[in-house]
């Protein structure tokens, strides 16, 4: 699927454009004017339509004039762990762009892809990160609390319809 952005001109007497390609872009922008024939040089660019998660990364990216260029090339290059991991450390944690976009290994976040805390008090148990719990204790401890205290440092989100448990470092 393509992905289509519209350049909405700041000068409110002028039109703006759909466009799926920097070239497009330059093209449509070069010939940009106003209702007085003055050029028009300014546009907010708006995530209009393609995939759910490139909308998503839009959202993180902070779209503008200036980085649609870089944003398209993700979303053509990037495959979706590294979407998900810069819209959750960028959107979510806080980091700087720059940093996470030039690393996809920076290792900022931690993603387990499961609906709820407790299907991680769950897995973190299973796993043995609590220590070796014999079968016969096992089914007494209190997941709801280990989740619980999993939420101090684990966050939930959804991306592109998918749950996601994540932690920043």
């Amino acid at each position: 699927m393509t992905t289509t952005l519209h350049a909405q001109p700041y000068d409110i007497s002028a039109s703006g454009f759909y466009f799926e390609t920097v070239e497009q872009y330059e093209a449509k922008a070069a010939k940009a004017i106003n209702d007085y024939g003055a050029s028009v040089e300014e546009f907010e660019i708006q995530f209009i339509d393609g995939e759910e998660i490139d909308c998503a990364l839009a959202g993180a990216w902070a779209l503008n004039q200036a980085n649609f260029a870089a944003y398209l090339d993700a979303v053509g290059q990037w495959d979706e762990d590294r979407k998900q991991r810069y819209i959750i450390a960028v959107g979510e944690c806080g980091y700087d762009h720059e940093q996470v976009a030039d690393d996809p290994d920076a290792g900022m976040v931690d993603i387990y892809q499961m609906d709820t805390l407790r299907e991680l008090a769950e897995a973190f148990v299973d796993e043995g990160l609590f220590g070796d719990i014999p079968e016969a204790i096992a089914r007494y401890l209190d997941y709801d609390a280990i989740a619980r205290d999993l939420g101090m440092d684990y966050a939930e989100t959804t991306i592109a319809g998918q749950r996601l448990i994540y932690r920043c470092d």
